[in-house]
């Protein structure tokens, strides 16, 4: 069974594969310091064309046992053809499946805050717009 990497970092899992440029300038825009603060996303970027097409859900049984992220980041179909990059957000642990997305600028605090438990990722999912997507608080 093809299982995604163990990562020190939350992962961000390619799943489209059409547009390489397009990867290219969403990995640059997630790990950009934010404007205000020079906060950053702590990410590790899975760019495994064994992934092209999966699901999250599907992405979710993947996981390796050992893995300990309480999340995962998806740039999927969804995420290189609309406007902003809206990324996904999994949560693996508190209601595994639950998702929403987020635009790169603030993938910093989704990250930052999740990965050191300063915040639920229900508070996440509470902020976002009518478009299921965070922009920030």
């Amino acid at each position: 069974m093809l299982r995604l990497p163990i990562c020190q970092d939350p992962p961000v899992i390619r799943t489209e594969f059409s547009d390489a440029l397009a990867w290219e300038e969403v990995k640059r825009l997630v790990v950009a310091p934010s404007t205000e603060d020079q906060f950053q996303a702590y990410v590790t970027f899975v760019d495994n064309p064994a992934f092209s097409g999966m699901s999250a859900d599907q992405l979710l049984q993947s996981r390796d046992p050992g893995d300990q992220h309480g999340f995962f980041f998806v740039v999927d179909t969804k995420t290189l053809s609309n406007a902003g990059y809206p990324i996904l957000v999994v949560d693996c642990s508190d209601l595994p499946g639950r998702r929403f997305r987020v635009i790169p600028s603030w993938m910093w605090s989704v990250e930052n805050n999740l990965s050191l438990s300063n915040m639920g990722f229900e508070e996440f999912v509470d902020a976002v717009g009518q478009d299921g997507i965070f922009r920030g608080f």
